[in-house]
């Protein structure tokens, strides 16, 4: 199995074959007091990772929370840039997630919420094949969520009327190690919007794979 690692920000693992939880949260969508947080945490971690389990026990060091649930916490508390409230534009980053599943790569769960998505996928092996044989070395998940950020981008500057950023430069992402992960993560997904208090059960949420209206994908209607 081949396996890549990449860091900019955030660390980035691509693994052939594997499922991924990602994260995209819009431009300015965290306080900076919420970024100072989250780094603050994400070196706690780097920190608890560097020692082993003896030296955790035997020196005190305390496993630090989680710093993608400390994201979670301030993106549904809705302090940032909630540009994702227009419907237009949510409907928008939903069919953009919907184009391509079951072409490029299965859509096991989605959420659009005001500030941020949340998405599960699993690139299909023959399109990872035909893109590697067109010479493409850029891994699946980077080329999925090029693709998804751009053209997202290009339509909320239409709708707008100007040019600017839409998406914050990194996404979170996770390769899923298990089907038992995988079931909470799709829960977690799309309970999200019920967290926030958006709406009283999963299936009310209509940008949601869990929403009780579900679409299919764009190239099934047309």
């Amino acid at each position: 199995m081949r396996e890549q690692f990449r860091r900019r920000c955030l660390p980035h693992w691509d693994i052939v074959g594997s499922t991924y939880f990602v994260t995209c949260c819009l431009a300015g969508s965290i306080p900076a007091r919420g970024l100072t947080a989250i780094r603050r945490l994400r070196t706690l971690q780097t920190t608890a990772r560097s020692h082993d389990a003896n030296s955790i026990q035997r020196e005190g060091v305390r496993r630090p929370a989680s710093s993608f649930a400390e994201q979670d916490r301030w993106l549904d508390a809705g302090y940032g840039t909630r540009w994702l409230e227009d419907r237009r534009l949510a409907s928008a980053v939903r069919d953009s997630m919907l184009y391509f599943a079951g072409t490029r790569y299965e859509l096991l769960a989605y959420v659009v919420m005001p500030s941020h998505v949340h998405w599960v996928f699993r690139p299909l092996p023959a399109w990872v094949a035909e893109r590697a044989a067109q010479g493409d070395r850029r891994t699946a998940r980077e080329i999925i969520l090029h693709s998804f950020c751009r053209h997202t981008a290009v339509v909320w500057n239409r709708l707008r009327q100007r040019s600017g950023g839409l998406w914050q430069r990194e996404s979170y992402d996770r390769v899923v190690r298990n089907d038992d992960e995988l079931k909470r993560i799709v829960e977690y997904v799309e309970f999200n919007p019920v967290k926030a208090g958006l709406c009283q059960r999963s299936d009310e949420w209509e940008f949601s794979s869990a929403w009780a209206g579900r679409l299919g994908s764009p190239r099934d209607e047309a």
